[in-house]
């Protein structure tokens, strides 16, 4: 009996024993895996919070470097605009002739020179021919000067400025091109020269161009007029505006209809024997010839090894 109540009794001791392991048990499991899951939770929630600052992170570094490139755009774009203005100006500031002592010199001397030189120049234009006078001298990648009158360049504004854009010296014959109306006097003169100039200051959009440069209708040397030419020409020089005729021709206004063996005749003999030659040729409606002799022109001065300039090279 005793024994049976002492093995009773270990029994229930052994149980009681086996209930508290499986409840420190239970409570250990339990603690580990709320451990674990808080462990996990903040794992889940610190890598989010990771995530959503790295991104936000990298946006502000995209946000930054879009700032700094958009930054840096504006300022190179400024500075190309500050260096196309730059280079505007400069090309403007080539274009603008300047009437120095150096100037007056070079044109006394123009038909002096060691090296063989031409300057073809056009009279009485811009006209309908003017467009193909100026895709022939490109092709040949030659600047030529235009004495242009005022009542065609008030209506031919377009080609005016062409010839201004594409390297050509832009200078002046006056206005009417009427000897009866610009010799009335050497003060009429200079008057047509200043309507002329701000016509063709106004084509070009250049307020303050000058050409200083003026060739008179009909020559600068005798005829009806001479004693007002004579006159005229001091009242523009006390004005800063010179006058130029030509030592060599082509005889382009001498008939109604010359053929291009006339004219290449009298440019043979008006060439022959000289260094620097300044051509007369004339760009009006009515002189078909001249674009069509053009190109002979050319190459037969090149042939005999004259080189191309116009008045830039005079009047600086």
């Amino acid at each position: 009996m005793n024994n049976m109540q002492y093995q009773g009794s270990n029994m229930l001791s052994l149980k009681k024993y086996i209930d508290k392991k499986r409840i420190i048990f239970n409570i250990i499991v339990g603690t580990l895996t709320i451990i674990t899951i808080y462990m996990i939770s903040y794992y889940i929630i610190n890598t989010t919070i990771k995530e959503k600052n790295a991104k936000q992170y990298t946006a502000q570094i995209v946000q930054y470097k879009k700032q700094q490139e958009s930054q840096e755009g504006r300022e190179q774009l400024e500075q190309m605009k500050k260096a196309k203005k730059l280079k505007k100006d400069t090309d403007k500031r080539g274009k603008l002739p300047e009437l120095t002592q150096k100037g007056k010199e070079n044109l006394s001397n123009i038909y002096h020179s060691e090296q063989k030189r031409a300057f073809l120049t056009f009279d009485d234009g811009p006209s309908q021919n003017t467009n193909e006078i100026l895709d022939i001298l490109k092709q040949y990648d030659i600047k030529a000067t235009f004495f242009v009158l005022g009542t065609q360049a008030e209506v031919m504004s377009e080609t005016v400025k062409r010839i201004y854009d594409e390297g050509h010296y832009l200078a002046n014959h006056g206005y009417t091109h009427i000897y009866s109306s610009i010799y009335q006097s050497p003060e009429q003169v200079l008057t047509e020269y200043n309507q002329c100039n701000q016509i063709i200051a106004n084509a070009i959009q250049v307020p303050e161009y000058n050409s200083h440069l003026f060739r008179f209708p009909g020559g600068f040397a005798g005829g009806k007029y001479a004693i007002i030419k004579q006159q005229a020409g001091k009242l523009l020089e006390q004005n800063g505006i010179l006058n130029i005729d030509w030592n060599s021709l082509t005889g382009d206004s001498e008939k109604v209809n010359p053929s291009a063996e006339y004219l290449m005749n009298n440019l043979y003999n008006t060439t022959q024997g000289k260094n620097s030659v300044v051509i007369l040729m004339h760009d009006a409606l009515a002189k078909r010839v001249t674009v069509e002799t053009l190109p002979q022109v050319i190459e037969y001065l090149k042939n005999e090894g004259y080189e191309f300039e116009n008045f830039y090279s005079i009047i600086k």
